[in-house]
């Protein structure tokens, strides 16, 4: 089944359980101008209402993931404007990655291209980031007279490849390459060009053995258990979790399913 069909400078396509999304500026390197960034906000925030979505796959179109922002287009005015407005502006972009995180559906970036500053940090957004070997990303703002900490980067990468490699890579805005980035576990594949769009769509069938409400609830404990208090806090969230699955009206297929050996098949 196949419904949500969207033409723009986002690109969505529903395809049962898994939407699709595509961005769609490929004459700029899908840099971020501001259809782009509002879309993206849009889009991420309505997520978490959705619950005919419970994967979503996320690539760029042609030769890149995302530039970051589109310099040439944006409100070069911004530096001008208050301080109020600027914080303002500031924040319409920071939301997206804020509800990249907050949606309840696991988000699989097929990194297909360069991913720079702001595409940098939609990746690192994401749940599972999976890399060709022409992808490259890094915190560009800091090579443009700007501080490298910008939209969630220098809390997503200090946790993913620790503190001493991200401050290298930040300080610098040295590009990651693909095979350093599937090192530090920044990737978890790289992949042929050819079969990044066949690997995410098999990562993401795979995910949908998991039942709606297992699947919510595991991104959801992933979230808080990078800054949870120890270990007991992490524990209390792993229980009630398993609670309320095992009391969902799905554990039982997810059961006779895995006995039957068969794709399981939820309401």
């Amino acid at each position: 089944m196949t419904a949500d069909l969207t033409e723009g400078p986002i690109l969505t396509r529903r395809e049962g359980d898994i939407l699709f999304v595509t961005l769609n500026r490929p004459e700029s390197l899908n840099a971020m101008d501001n259809a782009l960034v509002n879309g993206l906000r849009d889009l991420f925030t309505g997520l978490y209402w959705r619950r005919d979505v419970r994967v979503v796959v996320l690539t760029g179109a042609g030769r890149a993931f995302c530039a970051g922002l589109d310099l040439r287009n944006w409100n070069t005015g911004e530096s001008r404007s208050s301080t109020g407005e600027g914080l303002d502006g500031q924040r319409r972009i920071a939301e997206i990655v804020i509800a990249m995180r907050r949606c309840p559906q696991p988000i699989i970036a097929l990194v297909n291209g360069p991913a720079s500053g702001g595409g940098f940090a939609v990746a690192l957004a994401s749940d599972v980031r999976i890399l060709t070997p022409t992808a490259k990303m890094n915190a560009a703002f800091i090579r443009i007279g700007l501080s490298a900490c910008d939209i969630g980067v220098s809390y997503f990468l200090p946790r993913m490849v620790g503190s001493s490699v991200a401050a290298e890579y930040m300080l610098t805005g040295r590009f990651f390459t693909p095979d350093r980035a599937q090192q530090l576990g920044l990737a978890s594949a790289v992949v042929d060009p050819g079969d990044l769009a066949a690997e995410g769509r098999a990562l993401a069938e795979e995910m949908l053995h998991a039942s709606p409400l297992g699947l919510r609830l595991t991104k959801d404990a992933l979230n808080h258990s990078i800054d949870a208090g120890g270990l007991e806090a992490v524990i209390a969230m792993e229980d009630r979790n398993q609670v309320l699955t095992a009391r969902d009206e799905n554990f039982a297929e997810g059961v006779a399913a895995f006995l039957e050996k068969r794709k399981p098949s939820y309401r």
